[in-house]
């Protein structure tokens, strides 16, 4: 009882502090882009010259390499793998100031328009603070790890103003299993951190209130095929990002950032939708607002640009750029269906949120998240039958295509893999890192 005493604090703390960095990064981000001349990143890179599009994310890149130097001293690591590894075996720790400084790096890079998802240093901070929370509190470790899991759905919760698919986020890729012990704190924390984002940003859907539907029942069989189709995309870009990651590591800091942020500045120069992590476009994309062929540029370019800046050691995520990679995949397959059946197929906007959801689902191996996130982020609730059937599929062959999910990809690379069957987690651990 006492143990739980301190949790009710340490989790209205922790949602408050994770909820009040995302708006902090919010609010600098969209400053700091005025700044520079664009009412968003990707209108700042368009209105930029070649050779600034070319050498802004270097030169960010160089800034998160140069920090990435600190990082290098310091123990422990980044990323999500590893806050699953500290919730689920209690045996890593989420350091308050290393996180700061990744999430920094993480901020410097975005912010001059690497090809990056800003839900990164957000879950990571999030997590941070329930670490920082376990020693104030002095949390025995059972209980500190609730507080890293409310800590981290809160963090999610405040990147993408979606409460529900936060919980969800937890309990179906990091947590792996639904315990009421954990969701019970899970779900007062997202509570309080989605109120304190909706009160510094509204509480609109991120790309607004959309009310696409399906024409009728049938439909369902073209849903499904775009979450067949959404598998091997998703798997596509996870090989990309692993090779990426064995391309430019013979380089060393802060060499390595800089020239994966050349590299993403290259494809700027060509394509500035590429910039960022792929909010602005795919917002664009809900509208109808983009013509078909700069949709199959983006989604061969974007792919690229993200590649080139998280291989190199840019710190950031894979979660936005992913929705626009669906987002796109899903906009190009419905002008394919219209051409072959016309009015029975519905707005390419329906088909934009559901193969956003599909090509999450098949990196993250969790449909569910996926299938709910959608539906925050679109507002559209009546797509929820073709989500869940499409993010099921692409789930299920993405699972058959290549063992690995995004996350616990980098619990392999570091030796550590779990599996999830009806018997329980099954954690196998080799002597070498893979």
């Amino acid at each position: 009882m006492r143990q739980w005493l301190r949790l009710a604090p340490a989790v209205v703390i922790v949602a408050i502090v994770a909820a009040a960095f995302a708006v902090a990064f919010r609010v600098s981000h969209a400053a700091v882009v005025r700044l520079l001349g664009g009412a968003d990143l990707v209108a700042m890179i368009e209105h930029a010259p070649w050779w600034e599009r070319l050498l802004l994310p270097a030169a960010g890149g160089l800034g998160a390499g140069l920090i990435g130097l600190e990082l290098a001293r310091r123990r422990g690591a980044g990323g999500v793998g590893y806050i699953m590894e500290a919730i689920v075996l209690g045996r890593a720790r989420i350091p308050l100031v290393r996180s700061a400084l990744q999430a920094f790096g993480a901020w410097l890079a975005i912010t001059t328009g690497n090809s990056l998802g800003r839900e990164g240093p957000l879950i990571q901070m999030g997590a941070a603070s329930g670490e920082a929370a376990r020693r104030v509190f002095r949390l025995d470790d059972a209980t500190a790890r609730l507080v890293l899991a409310a800590g981290v759905t809160a963090g999610f919760a405040s990147a993408y103003n979606a409460p529900i698919a936060a919980t969800l986020f937890v309990v179906e890729i990091v947590t792996g299993v639904l315990v009421l012990e954990a969701v019970v704190p899970m779900l007062i924390a997202t509570v309080i951190a989605t109120t304190v984002t909706r009160l510094a940003s509204g509480d609109a859907p991120i790309y607004g209130v959309h009310d696409f539907g399906t024409r009728s029942p049938l439909e369902l069989i073209s849903f499904a095929g775009l979450g067949l189709v959404a598998a091997p995309l998703g798997v596509g870009f996870l090989r990309l990002l692993s090779r990426a990651d064995v391309l430019w590591r013979h380089l060393p800091l802060p060499v390595r950032p800089a020239a994966g942020g050349l590299a993403c500045g290259g494809v700027l120069c060509a394509l500035p939708l590429v910039t960022g992590n792929g909010l602005e476009p795919l917002g664009m994309l809900l509208d109808g607002k983009l013509a078909i062929a700069a949709v199959a540029w983006l989604l061969v370019a974007k792919p690229i640009a993200t590649a080139a800046s998280v291989g190199s050691g840019n710190p950031g995520g894979v979660f936005t750029p992913t929705l626009l990679l669906g987002g796109c995949l899903g906009t190009l397959y419905a002008a394919g269906m219209h051409g072959l059946f016309g009015d029975a197929i519905g707005t390419s906007g329906a088909y934009a949120v559901v193969g956003l959801a599909a090509a999450l689902a098949a990196t993250t191996h969790a449909p569910i998240t996926a299938a709910v996130l959608a539906c925050e982020l679109s507002g559209d609730w009546r797509l929820v039958l073709p989500l869940l059937l499409a993010c099921g599929l692409a789930a299920g062959l993405a699972r058959r295509l290549y063992i690995d999910s995004v996350y616990t990809a980098e619990l392999t690379r570091r030796g550590l893999r779990w599996r999830l069957t009806l018997d329980g987690r099954r954690v196998i651990e080799s002597a070498e890192p893979s």
